[in-house]
């Protein structure tokens, strides 16, 4: 099935290849730990630091909304958790970024024909974004809160993308 996406021109954030395939829970191959991943050996760490004022510059985080934004959400949400722990997970980046996470696996849920578990992450991960700025770590956060609500409710959705907001040099 190929998925449908709003905002077709939006832009990669990380130079690095996107993964061969989307993975898909007691479907597919786990990228990690199954021979056959496309991740196989791959370790993830922390990133050194991440920060409302750094996010930018973290390489992690920026590939991880690329992929996101082309539906790679399981492999965005098993970055994220990281980018998560390097924010520290209560802080309010890292609930923030714990929103993130909801969302991309809410996504993933939704994908795979599970509404109910998809309604609750969306829920939870909206409610953990919605308390920041408008646009926190470069995310327009009404607007990607209105692309989930309306892609979940679709029976013919296009999936939600994130178009980061750049700081001017």
């Amino acid at each position: 099935m190929e998925l449908q996406f709003t905002q077709a021109d939006i832009p990669r954030y990380s130079n690095l290849m996107l993964p061969e395939y989307r993975h898909l829970p007691f479907i597919n191959a786990h990228p990690f730990l199954d021979s056959d991943g496309h991740s196989y050996g791959e370790k993830l760490s922390e990133p050194d630091s991440f920060t409302i004022d750094n996010w930018q510059n973290c390489a992690d985080f920026l590939y991880s909304i690329d992929l996101f934004n082309h539906g790679f959400w399981w492999e965005a949400h098993e970055r994220l958790k990281f980018v998560s722990l390097a924010a520290g997970r209560e802080s309010e980046t890292g609930k923030f970024v714990q929103g993130l996470i909801q969302i991309a696996a809410a996504l993933l849920k939704h994908s795979m024909a599970q509404p109910e578990a998809a309604t609750t992450l969306a829920e939870m991960g909206t409610a953990n974004i919605q308390q920041m700025d408008a646009t926190y770590l470069g995310i327009e956060t009404a607007n990607l809160i209105a692309q989930v609500g309306d892609c979940l409710k679709s029976a013919d959705p296009k999936y939600p993308r994130i178009q980061l907001v750049l700081p001017t040099p």
